[in-house]
């Protein structure tokens, strides 16, 4: 590749700065840097110091994919590494993993990467797999939101679909503007091409006012002749200095109501006697 038609430090930061709607004046003053600096680098006449384009890039909040490449952009050497998790460097981090997934039982858990992929879950999700009818989202690496919104998943058995898809949609653009992520982008068009629901209308819906006094969108899945209300939480590691564990996210499941709580406890129960009977 022409090494002419890779982007210039000054230009990335500048491209950065844009993102996240900040003028040159903006970001100088944030960063505690003179704008005519500022101007200087993001232009290319003066060339920023190692510890300036880390400086600039936590104000931009740039993940630490993206510094790193801002750094080798620049001339210098990445400083975030990128372990599996099965590093052993990192298994205080997948005990906390484990901790979190085996401790939220009997309620549903997982793991997911930037790009939603699935990296672990726990024993309560393994019943709500069971309702994928194409076998396809379920090989490796398997996408929740694709697993979520896909006819062929667990769409069909969704109630509120169109809220719920309304909410995944919303959640997945404001990563992209965060992230700038190019396949995230893709991902966000092909969920686009699913199935799009009306919005319900249908007798005994809630009316807007109740709607809008609820305090978070529950996803409410139809398993068997239960109908499961669930809110979620998402849990990030705090100040992580590993690109891996900087985009992890545990998405948490608690039950909104009493009836889906006992649910989920006879769920896990006649799981575990079904494992015992094997």
């Amino acid at each position: 590749m022409n090494k002419h038609h890779q982007p210039t430090v000054g230009h990335l930061i500048r491209d950065w700065r844009q993102l996240r709607r900040l003028s040159q004046l903006d970001l100088a003053l944030e960063a505690e840097i003179s704008q005519k600096h500022l101007s200087f680098i993001e232009s290319g006449r003066s060339a920023p110091s190692r510890d300036m384009v880390l400086h600039l890039a936590e104000y931009l909040a740039v993940p630490l994919r993206e510094r790193n490449a801002l750094l080798l952009a620049a001339g210098y050497a990445p400083v975030y590494l990128e372990r599996s998790l099965e590093d052993p460097s990192l298994q205080a981090a997948k005990s906390a993993i484990d901790l979190v997934l085996k401790g939220h039982e009997p309620y549903p858990a997982v793991a997911v990467d930037r790009h939603w992929t699935l990296l672990a879950a726990n024993a309560a999700v393994t019943p709500l797999l069971g309702l994928v009818a194409d076998a396809e989202l379920l090989r490796p690496p398997v996408n929740v939101l694709r697993l979520s919104l896909h006819p062929g998943g667990l769409a069909p058995f969704i109630v509120n679909l169109a809220e719920w898809r309304s909410h995944l949609i919303a959640r997945l653009r404001q990563q992209i503007r965060a992230t700038a992520d190019p396949i995230l982008a893709d991902l966000l068009v092909e969920l686009l091409t699913y199935p799009a629901p009306p919005q319900p209308t249908r007798k005994g819906h809630a009316p807007d006012h109740e709607a809008e006094a609820a305090i978070v969108v529950p996803m409410q899945l139809k398993v068997g002749d239960q109908v499961l209300s669930l809110i979620s939480t998402t849990t990030v590691f705090g100040t992580p200095v590993d690109i891996t564990l900087s985009e992890l996210a545990l998405e948490t499941f608690f039950p909104a109501d009493a009836e889906t709580a006992e649910a989920l406890r006879a769920m896990a129960i006649a799981s575990a006697d079904r494992s015992g009977a094997a």
